[in-house]
């Protein structure tokens, strides 16, 4: 048994919420393609956990358009309930239960569902299945709660900050388990404050500031939107004293034996840097560019959007 397809998972228009005179969602506009990972970021109180409750049908919105693989959320309906995955934060899990009988007890609820032992294993809690969830780590307690949304095989999957307090690596394990959902064809949204994590598991991110999308695209798409700065590194074999370089269109900074500069526009950088050394027979080495990570523009992105001013205002979205 199986669902009708629909063209996008999820697709939100003109979605505001209000709460007296406070616009917590102002007009949003998205959409979420079938089987690709969606990351909503912003700073707090940006009104990305608003938005997500909207989607998820905890919440009345204000006015607008959303459907979520087919339904509106709003109307409660149990059939679009039994299609969606929530992991929140911190599900206040029974600690005298294993996970074995709680996946057990949460499968109970669905028309369609995974294997008991299947979820657990996707998850890797194989060995701490008859365990007691007291004895979980963090990082298991969260696998734990990511087998609860996935036990009754959800079309689409909310994320809300699945790595929050974890260390690095239980954190990269927590990456690869997205991965490999998303491999099964899982719809996802994740919300996060990590922007290597949005950069790393995302195929597209959607920025949140003051309640509005003010930036949406791929992580290149939006690094290569930004006029953010990239960072050129190299070394010079033999010594060269650096007034006899070209003008490379920004300062240089000594970095030990390399020489760095940081520049909106690298591409000129680099070619007038490499006709100069050719042209007198220079070596130019460890040349390295490092594009603005999703962070930088993340950070340029809210700045110009006027968190700090306290004067939100909108700014180009990608198509």
């Amino acid at each position: 048994m199986g669902y009708p397809a629909v063209p996008n998972a999820i697709e939100v228009h003109d979605l505001r919420k209000h709460y007296g005179g406070t616009r917590a969602v102002d007009g949003l506009s998205f959409s979420v393609r079938v089987g690709e990972v969606f990351a909503l970021v912003g700073p707090n109180g940006a009104g990305k956990s608003t938005t997500v409750e909207i989607l998820e049908g905890h919440r009345r919105r204000t006015s607008g358009h959303v459907d979520v693989l087919g339904f509106d959320p709003g109307a409660g309906d149990r059939s679009f309930r039994e299609r969606i995955g929530i992991v929140l934060q911190d599900a206040g899990l029974d600690e005298d239960f294993s996970p074995r009988e709680l996946v057990t007890l949460y499968r109970g609820m669905y028309p369609l569902r995974l294997a008991v032992d299947d979820v657990i294993d996707i998850v890797g809690l194989t060995d701490k299945a008859d365990a007691r969830v007291k004895t979980l780590s963090g990082g298991q307690r969260r696998r734990l709660d990511l087998a609860l949304g996935l036990v009754g095989d959800p079309e689409l999957l909310f994320l809300d900050e699945p790595t929050t307090g974890f260390d690095p690596s239980a954190r990269r394990r927590a990456w690869e388990l997205v991965e490999r959902l998303r491999g099964l064809g899982k719809t996802i949204l994740l919300t996060t404050h990590y922007m290597d994590e949005a950069e790393h598991l995302a195929d597209r991110v959607g920025v949140i500031v003051a309640g509005r999308l003010v930036a949406l695209g791929t992580p290149a798409e939006l690094a290569g939107a930004t006029t953010a700065s990239s960072t050129i590194t190299f070394r010079l074999l033999p010594r060269v004293a650096i007034p006899e370089l070209p003008d490379l269109g920004a300062p240089l900074r000594p970095q030990g034996e390399d020489w760095q500069l940081r520049s909106a526009d690298p591409t000129v950088a680099l070619e007038r840097l490499l006709a100069w050394a050719r042209a007198r027979g220079v070596v130019v080495s460890e040349l390295t560019v490092n594009r603005p990570s999703l962070e930088d523009v993340y950070l340029q992105l809210i700045e110009e959007a006027g968190v700090r001013a306290g004067e939100p205002q909108q700014v180009p979205v990608l198509p």
